[in-house]
Order: structure tokens, then C-alpha cells, then sequence
């Protein structure tokens, strides 16, 4: 799972399947779009006026529970690998 921010479109991205994937897109609201790859899997959320939808005006902090833990480090960056939706 990989939660990505951009703050210049204030769009925070939620992908749950990592790599690419041919997807439809299911609205939920003016903010909220789910991205459906085959088979009805949820491959990720997108969320748009993030800070405002979210509340408190900035980003909230991620917890996880009751999620056993990856194989792989958990790794923050301030700055995203690439601009949001590439």
C-alpha cells in the first residue's frame, strides 16, 4: 500500500495494488473517486480538497492497526517519487 499527497492539488491517493492496472471510476462524491481494476478489486482512493475533507487542515496521521507488519521498512518522504496521477 502506498498513500501519496500532493500539496500543490491538495490530492491525497490511496493505492492499495501496486503496479498498473486498468481502472474504472467510481464516484462517491465530489472529493471521493474509487479506482476499480478487473475483477471489482479496489485498487486505490482518491481524495480530492484533501485537508478540508479530511478535517483539521492539514494531512492526519496514518495509524494501522491490527495490520500485521511488511516485509518491507516503513519509509516516509516529504516530497512524493513523482507528481500525483503520473
Amino acid at each position: 500500500m502506498k498513500i501519496s499527497y500532493d500539496h500543490e492539488i491538495d490530492a491525497l491517493y490511496i493505492r492499495l495494488i501496486e503496479g498498473k492496472h486498468e481502472c474504472r471510476t467510481v464516484r462517491l462524491s465530489e472529493e471521493v473517486a474509487l479506482n476499480m481494476g478487473a475483477g471489482e478489486k479496489l485498487v486505490g482512493i482518491e481524495i480530492l480538497d484533501a485537508k478540508e475533507f479530511l478535517g483539521s487542515g492539514k494531512v492526519p496521521a496514518v495509524i494501522l492497526e491490527g495490520i500485521a507488519s511488511a516485509a518491507a521498512p516503513l519509509q516516509v518522504s516529504e516530497e512524493p517519487d513523482k507528481k500525483y496521477g503520473e
